[in-house]
């Protein structure tokens, strides 16, 4: 089963990542059932409703659902469950933890994290993103990445921290090449700086829960749209392939609405 399945999937053009993943949710189905039957697959979603959250289940009911087209029996395939969205954003570091945050980092001078939190949080780019940026992209103010599907994404470098960076660059006489290097001048890895972050927060008394690379990309989407209320610029910014995924940053964070809550309810 899980062979067979394999092959199919080296076959087509999904990543490696969505090939290992469908394969650990058909193999954990296969460790429950012999064979497979629409009863089955029936209790396995039930199974994984319970033990996991819905954006988990929705992961392991696609692959279950290729693997079924796979062997044509497609009628048999599985209904995605509903994901409730909720009404406020969580774990957003603030705009004045964010400024607490690079201000001590500056005054520190660590000048290499001050710059990874800049970046973040003034580019939106992604931690996969970031550590793709090189001093050429600097000069020229900005990065075009492209996606799978040939769609440019560009990401701007705003002037004042273009500015910072060449300077910085430039006392550490670097001319080309990546620039979020670890110490062995290699680049740091994505799950380094989530590392790294979360040990500067606690060093800074900031909460490590609103401290990682995905929230200073909130930070930027929130404070962009507090300054320029165009949701659609900022969507192409974002890199998001639709407006709706962009509206949730219309929303407030929990700290934001217990703020309102707190001031206007005095009855």
């Amino acid at each position: 089963m899980i062979e067979e399945f394999e092959r199919h999937l080296r076959g087509t053009n999904l990543s490696e990542n969505t090939v290992t993943s469908y394969l650990f949710a058909v193999k954990q189905y296969s460790e429950r059932y012999d064979t497979v039957t629409k009863r089955s697959l029936k209790e396995h979603k039930t199974w994984l409703i319970e033990h996991y959250r819905p954006k988990t289940v929705n992961l392991r009911i696609r692959a279950i659902n290729c693997y079924l087209e796979s062997v044509r029996k497609d009628a048999w395939k599985l209904s995605s469950v509903k994901v409730q969205q909720k009404a406020f954003l969580e774990n957003v570091i603030s705009e004045a933890d964010y400024t607490y945050f690079k201000n001590c980092l500056k005054r520190d001078d660590n000048m290499l994290w001050y710059f990874v939190v800049r970046f973040l949080a003034a580019t939106g780019a992604r931690v996969s993103e970031l550590v793709q940026i090189k001093v050429e992209h600097i000069k020229l103010g900005h990065l075009d990445l492209y996606s799978k599907g040939g769609k440019l994404r560009r990401i701007y470098i705003p002037k004042v921290l273009q500015e910072e960076a060449l300077s910085w660059l430039n006392e550490r006489g670097q001319e080309s090449g990546f620039i979020f290097l670890n110490r062995f001048g290699e680049r740091i890895t994505t799950r380094g700086i989530s590392g790294q972050l979360k040990k500067l927060a606690v060093k800074y008394g900031i909460d490590p829960a609103v401290v990682y690379p995905h929230s200073f990309r909130h930070r930027f989407a929130k404070s962009f749209l507090e300054r320029c209320n165009d949701i659609a610029f900022l969507a192409d910014l974002m890199g998001h392939e639709s407006i709706e995924t962009t509206r949730i940053y219309l929303r407030k964070t929990a700290t934001e609405q217990r703020a309102i809550v707190d001031d206007v309810v005095d009855w």
